[in-house]
């Protein structure tokens, strides 16, 4: 085929241009993508928006943000700082060996990072989606001007998603190889029901461009208009390994790198076609790999992508917490998977975020009767686990406090976003519809 790219170069890649064959790929997928054993390490990656201190309806310039960033990069860190394609600020946290060590990694990088902002007259927001700007990108690299042109293939959902989105990702261990609460295909299974829930209760983006959606989680939505392709997960009621690698040969070619120039961005090539026809390498497999956006993807861990980022300098601390305990704690395993085992029916074999299950909590957050219920077992579940887990009392208190005023009444961040757009509409005499 004609349209088969050629592998004559691929950016920085220095290693031998050897080419993989079908089989090699699924073997290679299957080896790296769970990497099991006991549950050790718990990461976090945390996305925020970047605004005006003083107005943030008005939008930063690229000078300012260039600025800031120049600055930042001068602060000594642990996590790592990198800037997303909108100008969103992001802070990757290293493995760290307990849920208190991560908190407290994160929380320092982030005292130090506040003030270096503050002196720019620049903020962060926590929010799933920016609520006052259109997308515009700040970053022009091959990279991103490959990802905008792919994604523009499916409508304007990718350039929402590449520049005015922002998430709270949690990172935790595979598991044990064996069977049991803490075995990886019981997680793995676990993670894309319990994740409707995530993202139900943390729902955080009911606003795009200054307009109510109708989602609580329009962020999700977002990833569910860009594609089960991209964006979509394995059928989670399948072996894990076989199902992640069926998946990554099957979905399409984002890009090919070039040394020089504009990359190649193929319409409708599959992996797998290209390892018939073409003659892609390790490299290109690793690359391909991590064009893919699915709600939970294996990277040796879990990496779950679900959650919105949160209001509040520390309002990702919940999230993080509960979703550790539900998955490190055994005791917190079994009740969770007891919890949302009822909601298991609901997704229909589908991949998640494109089941009704997942498309419900995106839109209806906790008003949905069974979703819930489950966020009710489950916040109960992690609050009985985090002394176990060495959780600190302030901890314990936000994760209490979520649950008071969000859980327990069936609301999340999202409903605060209406409620407070609803009080502005009615001083000004205006119906703003959700």
């Amino acid at each position: 085929m004609s349209d088969i790219p050629s592998t004559a170069s691929v950016g920085d890649c220095t290693e031998p241009r050897t080419p993989l064959t079908e089989a090699e790929v699924e073997a290679l997928v299957k080896g790296i993508c769970f990497k099991t054993g006991p549950p050790r390490t718990v990461g976090a990656e945390l996305e925020w928006l970047v605004h005006e201190l003083r107005a943030p309806q008005l939008p930063v310039t690229p000078e300012r943000l260039e600025a800031a960033y120049a600055a930042l990069r001068t602060v000594p860190l642990r996590s790592a700082l990198t800037v997303e394609p909108g100008g969103q600020l992001e802070l990757s946290s290293p493995p760290a060996a307990s849920l208190m060590e991560c908190v407290a990694t994160l929380s320092a990088d982030l005292a130090a990072v506040r003030p270096v902002l503050r002196e720019a007259g620049l903020a962060l927001s926590g929010l799933g989606t920016d609520p006052w700007h259109p997308p515009r990108r700040f970053l022009h690299q091959p990279r991103y001007d490959a990802m905008e042109a792919c994604l523009d293939r499916t409508g304007p959902a990718g350039r929402a998603m590449m520049c005015t989105s922002a998430s709270v990702q949690v990172c935790l261990d595979a598991g044990y190889e064996e069977p049991g609460p803490l075995g990886h295909e019981r997680r793995w299974r676990l993670a894309h029901t319990l994740g409707a829930v995530l993202v139900a209760a943390f729902a955080n983006s009911a606003l795009l461009d200054g307009t109510p959606t109708g989602w609580r989680s329009t962020r999700q939505l977002l990833w569910i208009e860009i594609g089960a392709g991209r964006a979509g997960a394995p059928p989670p009621d399948t072996e894990p390994r076989a199902a992640w690698a069926r998946h990554v040969l099957d979905a399409p070619v984002m890009c090919v790198r070039r040394d020089s120039g504009p990359w190649d961005v193929p319409d409708g090539l599959t992996f797998r076609e290209w390892t018939r026809k073409g003659s892609p390498t390790r490299a290109d497999l690793d690359y391909h790999v991590s064009t893919l956006f699915p709600p939970v993807r294996p990277r040796g861990h879990l990496e779950l992508r679900m959650i919105d980022a949160q209001p509040g300098d520390d309002g990702w601390i919940v999230p993080v917490a509960v979703t550790t305990a539900l998955f490190d704690d055994p005791e917190a395993a079994e009740s969770a998977y007891r919890a949302v085992k009822p909601l298991a029916e609901r997704a229909m074999s589908l991949p998640a975020p494109h089941n009704p299950l997942w498309m419900d909590a995106s839109r209806a957050g906790l008003t949905d009767p069974e979703l819930h219920e489950a966020a009710v077992a489950c916040f109960t579940a992690a609050l009985e686990a985090l002394p176990r887990l060495g959780a600190t009392d302030t901890v314990m208190e936000a994760v209490t406090a979520y649950r008071d005023r969000y859980v327990l009444p069936g609301r999340c961040p999202a409903d605060d976003q209406l409620d407070r757009l609803r009080g502005t509409a009615a001083a000004h005499g205006k119906d703003i519809r959700p």
